[in-house]
């Protein structure tokens, strides 16, 4: 991804110094003017060239949105999981003669390692907690604050996971859209460096100015 990003921000600069350097520098400007690039077939490609500038910004921008609320989305998670490891440690220990309880809390088994299994089962460890239950559990320090606590942090988990696939979404569309200007633009300056070539055939050194090394 940074490889890639590199990349684009060399193409957009090569660019941005071929449109600029046909508009100021007088021969080139010249020439290609001859060969249907006048100030307006130029201003059409630094137009292309502001488009896909923002694209990539735009697009850069959701990245690092996304990358923001994984961070908080594992964070919240890995919270929880401690949480609720250290609930269920407790509550096996003082529940290990009633495997009926154990069942109906979810802690008969090992933790499910994907996630949607696993959030199930903490959500069933909190969820079915009663009193007649929490009051065997009071012997290890848990009470109906551990379980509010727990159910909250659940809570936060679900909202931060579905803020995180939000962002997903959001930087997966932008990056189409930036993909999809790049193509426009890349097209565009194709046919530019085309007519380029032709246009200083018999002076190739200008064609440095326009981003592309010379010709041997």
């Amino acid at each position: 991804m940074k490889n890639l990003r590199r990349s684009e921000v060399a193409v957009l600069e090569q660019y941005q110094i071929a449109i600029q350097n046909v508009k100021n520098q007088p021969i080139i400007s010249q020439e290609m003017a001859e060969l249907g690039y006048d100030a307006s077939k130029i201003k059409q490609g630094q137009m292309l060239l502001e488009e896909t500038r923002e694209a990539y910004d735009f697009n850069k921008q959701e990245n690092n949105e996304t990358v923001q609320a994984s961070a908080i989305f594992k964070r919240e998670k890995e919270e929880l999981e401690v949480l609720y490891k250290k609930h269920r440690k407790k509550a096996k220990v003082v529940l290990r003669k009633t495997p009926e309880v154990l069942k109906k809390l979810g802690i008969n088994g090992s933790i499910p390692a994907a996630y949607i299994n696993k959030i199930e089962t903490i959500r069933t460890f909190y969820k079915d907690m009663d009193a007649d239950i929490l009051q065997k559990l009071a012997v290890l320090k848990i009470d109906q604050e551990d379980i509010t606590a727990g159910n909250l942090q659940l809570q936060k988990v679900e909202t931060a996971r579905a803020e995180y696939l939000k962002e997903v979404g959001e930087s997966q569309d932008a990056t189409k859209q930036k993909d999809t200007a790049f193509a426009k633009m890349d097209d565009w300056m194709r046919d530019f460096y085309a007519v380029a070539d032709i246009a200083l055939e018999d002076q190739p050194q200008l064609m440095e100015a326009l981003g592309r090394k010379r010709k041997s």
